[in-house]
């Protein structure tokens, strides 16, 4: 204890703060070869076709360095987490020590150099010791000699612990983790114990059901926090309406590496729900690094995902912070994680239709939400039960794209197939409403609601289109799910199409497909 009072009282922390900007510095070139791996290498590789056995196993290859990168990000920002609160704590406990130092001087006495000792000051000349008086004098001149005593005790423990409990947490970091590809598990754990230890605490992070107060909690982050929160808790900040699209997408990409990881570690015991993810959210990666060396309007960002039941996801083409046009797509009956690209195919589609109706220089963002439990082709098709579980969801994901975006108010579109317009039906009838300036129903069954006027939309902006073939629109609307929307009573707008067929709207070169665009861009259709 009096060597680390000496030490304290005249710690330069200079050598730490270098060690931690270094550590700082690694983590971002980990971050950084990561991310030019897949957009230099992975992302072309795909895009280009590469397959077959030599491709298999080239991409298994590079896929675990990206994810060893990744481990080892997280590695150098939990060390450089933990020297920084080390920094943070010390620089407390010689500011505390100092200033008891200093009042204890002030007051008379004196401190010595080598161990702290606070000594008694003589209030009364040694030699009058024996008057009666003496004794009470000098008690009452050193009243506060326990108390300095304390203040110094006190500062030089905080100083110990601080560097003890450093010490125990750098050396739970696994240092194997670096360059394991099985890593990425330890890491979260490890995670834990340095927020413990810096003092971040994981319920500050929003429970997710207000957007705007998620995207003010992260507004009030400074960066450091921030690149905390996302390699500690990435599944919970990628879930987060409100916060901006490449953050959401950066924490879920991320802890999507973690979970195939997973099950690449487990590939031979797998049961058959963990094999049907293991293939699909390998799909959906696959289909993810095709667009990073794309243009920035074809670029997607993962802003949800999930295994549960049939296996949910969110994808944006474009960035929605930023794009003068918005659309979100909910897809309908017995869409699920293993038939997700085809809905990838269509938002495609309707970016491309959206931005030929756009004015020159309008970026287009267009999102497949398929973050609800798609009824399957049985009785579950004919109820609300779906939509009702699922609408508040949607709502808080479309008032989450109000929240995040930048500058001018996006014109936004929110465009229902079949029984995801039941699903948009249901999430516009309640609550807020979608906040959405049209709306747009194809091969609609019904919107849960007997007439327009009972949804938040501006019934002149809600757009019904509606193939004379389509069997879901012709036999199953006006029956369990709501009053027939194409029906002029119902109060909608029709939308001139001239597809066939319940799947047909978004064909190339249609009328269906241009003018879903058309109103994406904030036009009337076509007759």
């Amino acid at each position: 204890m009096p060597e680390l009072f000496a030490q304290l009282l005249r710690q330069d922390f200079a050598d730490l703060d270098a060690a931690t900007a270094s550590w700082k510095k690694l983590a971002k070139a980990f971050d950084d070869t990561q991310r030019g791996s897949a957009k230099r290498v992975t992302g072309p590789l795909h895009k280009a076709g590469w397959a077959g056995v030599s491709a298999h196993y080239g991409f298994s290859a590079m896929e675990a360095t990206e994810t060893k990168l990744g481990t080892a990000e997280v590695n150098a920002r939990l060390i450089a987490t933990i020297l920084q609160a080390l920094g943070t704590k010390m620089r407390a406990a010689q500011r505390d020590l100092r200033s008891a130092v200093a009042d204890a001087e002030a007051a008379g006495h004196k401190v010595r150099d080598d161990d702290g000792w606070v000594e008694p000051k003589q209030a009364v000349d040694p030699k009058y010791h024996n008057d009666p008086d003496y004794a009470g004098l000098q008690r009452e001149a050193n009243s506060g000699l326990g108390g300095f005593r304390a203040r110094i005790d006190a500062a030089v423990e905080a100083a110990r612990t601080a560097s003890q409990t450093a010490a125990d947490a750098l050396y739970q970091l696994d240092p194997f983790d670096l360059d394991k590809r099985y890593g990425g598990a330890h890491a979260q754990e490890d995670a834990a114990r340095v927020a413990a230890y810096a003092g971040i605490d994981p319920k500050a992070i929003p429970d997710g059901k207000d957007p705007q107060r998620s995207k003010d909690w992260w507004a009030g982050l400074d960066e450091e926090k921030r690149q905390f929160y996302l390699a500690a808790y990435p599944e919970r900040i990628g879930s987060l309406d409100g916060l901006p699209a490449p953050v959401r997408d950066e924490a879920n990409r991320a802890a999507l590496d973690l979970r195939l990881n997973d099950y690449a570690l487990r590939e031979g015991t797998l049961g058959y729900h963990d094999r049907y993810n293991y293939r699909n959210l390998t799909t959906l990666k696959d289909r993810l690094e095709k667009t990073d060396s794309g243009p920035p309007d074809k670029q997607m960002y993962l802003l949800g995902y999930g295994t549960e039941k049939d296996g949910r996801a969110i994808v944006a083409m474009g960035n929605p912070d930023t794009a003068r046009h918005t659309a979100v797509l909910v897809p309908g009956t017995d869409n699920q994680l293993d038939n997700y690209g085809a809905q990838l195919d269509r938002i495609g589609k309707l970016q491309d239709s959206a931005r030929k109706s756009a004015a020159p220089g309008e970026d287009v963002a267009v999102i497949s939400w398929m973050d609800y439990d798609a009824p399957e082709i049985d009785g579950s098709v004919t109820t609300r039960g779906r939509a009702h579980a699922g609408e508040e969801d949607l709502r808080d994901f479309t008032h989450g794209l109000r929240s995040a975006h930048q500058g001018e108010r996006t014109h936004l579109t929110v465009i229902g197939h079949s029984y995801g317009s039941t699903m948009t039906g249901a999430a516009d009838a309640g609550g807020r409403g979608l906040d959405a300036d049209d709306v747009v129903v194809v091969g609609s069954p019904g919107l849960t609601v007997e007439r327009a006027n009972q949804l938040h939309v501006n019934p002149q902006h809600l757009w019904v289109g509606a193939a004379p073939d389509d069997n879901v629109s012709n036999w199953f609307s006006d029956a369990t799910l709501g009053e027939d929307p194409k029906d002029p009573a119902f109060g909608a707008q029709r939308m001139p199409v001239d597809t066939s067929g319940h799947s047909g709207y978004w064909n190339e070169g249609s009328r269906s497909l241009d003018n879903q665009g058309r109103i994406v861009a904030g036009l009337k259709p076509r007759p």
